[in-house]
């Protein structure tokens, strides 16, 4: 019994004393003196602790780049267009700074439908007369975008890949024809897409199915004539 009493008593003590080295219902850390063991635990303790500076945080996440958004305002009715500024960077550049934010598609036609395949505008204006062109662009068609219905599309010299300017075409069905092809033979390039219809396709729909007419070296004139009044940036 006496062994007993002195082995509780001891357990007691043992408690006792870690409470006091580990603060237990005090408030800060407890002063250690002249203890080796107690200083060697409070060394592992603070060892062991683990401060907000050490704690691994996950890399912050870029925002994703907005894609610009237009409406052309045509005189058939509106036709809002989403650009793709990260596959098309060059081409949706010239098609914003070099033409639509200088206002020189207002007052340009559509000139040249043919249905089931293209709606062509943005170079002339309802006479029929061609207004000056900027620089041409490199041809970004091998994008991975492709030509399918309601996408919007740059006009080039079929035998000039890099002579785009201003004129563009909205796909009315999948033309694969127009895209990018490569071979171990050969490379073949596209009519690079760099938009998109989100809008108002039925008003191009609309614009392409109305009667054609020739005038001069234009072979299929939509007529009435359908204009562009101007072109307005949404985003």
């Amino acid at each position: 019994m006496h062994r007993v009493g002195i082995s509780c008593a001891a357990v007691m003590a043992a408690l006792v004393a870690f409470c006091l080295l580990a603060g237990c219902g005090g408030r800060g850390a407890p002063a250690v003196t002249g203890n080796a063991d107690g200083a060697e635990m409070a060394r592992q303790t603070a060892a062991t602790t683990v401060t907000p500076a050490s704690v691994t945080r996950p890399a912050p996440q870029l925002p994703k780049p907005i894609d610009p958004m237009v409406v052309l305002h045509t005189t058939a009715g509106d036709i809002t267009i989403r650009l793709f500024q990260e596959k098309a960077p060059r081409t949706v550049e010239n098609f914003l700074r070099a033409y639509a934010e200088r206002g020189y598609y207002d007052q340009t036609i559509f000139h040249h439908a043919e249905p089931g395949l293209m709606l062509i505008g943005g170079g002339y204006t309802a006479d029929l007369q061609r207004k000056q062109p900027r620089a041409p662009i490199y041809n970004e068609s091998r994008n991975g975008l492709w030509n399918r219905r309601g996408t919007v599309a740059m006009i080039r010299d079929p035998d000039a890949p890099h002579s785009a300017t201003s004129e563009f075409f909205v796909n009315l069905a999948d033309n694969a024809d127009f895209d990018y092809r490569s071979t171990d033979e050969d490379e073949r390039p596209g009519y690079c897409v760099f938009g998109e219809v989100v809008e108002g396709m039925d008003i191009v729909d609309r614009i392409a199915q109305l009667p054609s007419v020739k005038q001069g070296e234009f072979e299929k004139v939509p007529s009435p004539a359908v204009s562009i009044a101007s072109v307005e940036r949404l985003q």
